[in-house]
């Protein structure tokens, strides 16, 4: 029960991230600025903790946990807000939600011995119905942009090799330490994306309190303390069952524009996070032998 609320808690948390990133690029910091400053305090906060064993046992294991920096760290979030810029934010919201279909395809491919019940595909059907309803909720239509589209599903590809990448080292390494492994990796292989668009310090140090309020909690709540839960929810709920909360992330995001932004919650908003729920239910609840 535990490790389900800690899951719960985590895509509240992300769930909410949509809000404060919106609000970091409104004043003009670019997505590379910001996964770059959020990893970076993340990362100064975890080595506080998490220092005294520097590297994997081998080289192979080293080379999953930069893998694991670069699918759950830069890639991801490079491509995820590239493409709020270029295509509708309701086509991203639905697209990510595909994250983890991808993710229980990407496990049956890498472990052909994992047993995936039913109720999981009745639930993501229904979970994806739900979330098709909070997204598109009020638009005339839906727009198709190749490139964003193309970039979104990219990100949710990303996390689910993320997902897979996390199992083969949970068993063997602590939580916390792959936790600062991806920190770290995930720093590295933004680098060279600011070769052609470097930060702007002046941004930053000119920012006023909510901007800093914002970035400060990408850091700590959605990087340094989600990515320690999560990885540690993977590990105990396995990376099926773990995947379906990410469908609650619309709800949270609706919820949490209302609040901050003032937007609106609508019959149709509230019946697809009803659906959503019912669906996550089924798929995360315990099978019977």
């Amino acid at each position: 029960m535990i490790n389900h609320f800690l899951a719960l808690l985590t895509v509240t948390i992300w769930g909410a991230t949509f809000v404060s990133t919106k609000i970091l690029i409104n004043n003009d910091l670019s997505p590379n600025e910001i996964f770059f400053y959020r990893f970076l305090i993340a990362y100064a906060g975890i080595w506080i903790v998490s220092r005294k064993k520097l590297f994997a046992d081998n080289w192979k294991d080293e080379l999953l946990m930069a893998c694991a920096g670069l699918f759950g760290g830069s890639l991801y979030f490079l491509t995820e807000n590239s493409a709020l810029g270029i295509t509708q934010a309701s086509n991203v919201a639905f697209l990510l939600c595909g994250t983890p279909i991808l993710t229980t395809v990407l496990v049956k491919l890498f472990y052909r011995e994992e047993k995936i019940g039913r109720m999981v595909y009745y639930g993501s059907v229904i979970a994806l119905a739900g979330v098709a309803l909070v997204v598109f909720d009020g638009a005339t239509s839906l727009k198709i942009s190749p490139l964003g589209d193309l970039l979104t599903l990219a990100a949710a590809l990303s996390w689910g090799f993320y997902s897979i990448v996390i199992r083969k080292l949970e068993s063997r390494y602590d939580t916390v330490m792959i936790s600062r492994k991806v920190f770290f990796y995930g720093l590295v292989t933004i680098l060279p994306t600011f070769l052609y668009n470097p930060p702007h310090l002046r941004l930053l140090f000119s920012a006023d309190a909510a901007v800093w309020f914002n970035l400060i909690f990408l850091a700590v709540m959605a990087s340094l303390v989600c990515f320690v839960l999560w990885n540690m929810v993977v590990k105990h709920l396995g990376v099926v069952k773990s995947s379906n909360y990410l469908y609650l992330n619309p709800v949270i995001t609706c919820i949490t524009s209302a609040i901050v932004l003032g937007e609106k919650i609508t019959p149709v908003a509230v019946t697809g996070a009803l659906c959503i729920m019912a669906g996550v239910w089924l798929a995360t609840r315990p099978r019977k032998q």
